[in-house]
């Protein structure tokens, strides 16, 4: 271990970037969670003398947030870490550590809350854990019977993997004329939201709209003539506005899991016109009493997609959202097929 510390100071002193990230591997298959975490101060360190190895320090905290013990591991959690990881760090590690492993040793703070939310749609019941913030997310803090089990994010040393749930069998559909527009911009925001960094942070796009009428009409009034749709459920349905929520899309920050659910919480309870927070059983009965469609326009083929209407009953409204992102070239790894 010593001799791949001497590496890292030797690199260090070279300026030599792509040898640090290549020692940060090397740590962590020795085991070296200090040496790694060494590696980590020095390269920040070394911005005082003009050299640009905050990449490395940054790779090496989202090693020690993925591989480390609990004691590493948690202390890297903090807010606004992770900028340039493959997710948030509370998303990372708490998707190979289990809450009573990490709890000791996170900071105080969102972060941590975020921390705790993630072990939630991972399974865990927090709802009786001391020391996190419920006013963060403002969610239960175990998923409810009603809820879906989210896919969630795998991530690796060099990768991550972002499921989303099974696309529906989709077929061709003419639609209506678009329903009469409904001014509520409090619940086309909360539909905006679920994709709002693919947007401004990415090179997508994204719309909703409230109209009267039905789903169909809610979709044509998008600018839609024909589209390819299947009626779904609403656990699915939630599942893929937690998904999108989740992204950052091609280019823009992910925000997580557990911000996603937050976010398909919040445009579920703005639209069914519940106060907030809502009561778990109010949101999840409207949830499934609403009509929900998921559906497609004919150009979309490839990356990143929310494609969604719903119906509330009894009201005559109906709302939908497009949201779509790619990268500038070819490849989506991110996305499931129809989003």
């Amino acid at each position: 271990m010593n001799g791949l510390r001497e590496a890292t100071a030797e690199a260090v002193g070279r300026g030599d970037l792509d040898r640090l990230v290549r020692l940060v591997s090397d740590l962590c298959a020795a085991g070296d969670w200090e040496g790694v975490v060494l590696l980590r101060d020095r390269a920040r360190a070394a911005l005082e003398r003009g050299l640009q190895l905050w990449p490395a320090a940054e790779y090496a905290e989202y090693r020690l947030a993925l591989e480390a013990p609990g004691p590493y591991a948690g202390t890297v959690v903090v807010e606004g870490a992770g900028r340039f990881a493959l997710g948030p760090l509370w998303e990372v590690a708490a998707s190979t550590h289990a809450w009573e492993e990490l709890a000791p040793h996170l900071p105080p703070g969102p972060a941590r809350a975020l921390a705790a939310q993630e072990r939630v749609v991972r399974g865990e019941d927090l709802s009786a854990a001391p020391g996190v913030d419920r006013a963060v997310l403002d969610l239960p803090a175990v998923l409810q019977a009603w809820e879906p089990r989210y896919p969630v994010a795998v991530f690796h040393a060099d990768k991550a993997d972002f499921p989303g749930p099974m696309p529906p069998a989709l077929r061709p559909v003419h639609l209506p004329l678009p329903g009469d527009f409904v001014e509520d911009d409090e619940t086309v925001e909360a539909l905006l939201d679920l994709a709002r960094p693919w947007a401004e942070q990415s090179n997508g796009r994204v719309q909703a709209v409230l109209v009267e009428g039905r789903a169909e009409a809610a979709v044509a009034a998008l600018g839609q003539r024909s589209v390819l749709a299947a009626e779904v459920g609403g656990v699915w349905a939630l599942a893929a506005m937690t998904w999108a929520a989740a992204s950052g899309g091609a280019y823009g920050r992910r925000r997580g899991t557990a911000a996603g659910r937050g976010a398909a919480w919040w445009a579920l309870a703005t639209v069914a016109d519940l106060e907030w927070p809502p009561d778990p059983a109010d949101l999840g009965g409207a949830l499934a009493a609403m009509r929900w469609l998921a559906w497609e326009p004919p150009e979309f083929s490839m990356g990143w997609g929310l494609h969604l209407a719903g119906e509330l009953p009894g009201e005559g409204l109906a709302f939908a959202v497009a949201a779509s992102d790619s990268r500038r070239e070819e490849g989506s790894p991110e996305a499931p097929s129809g989003g």
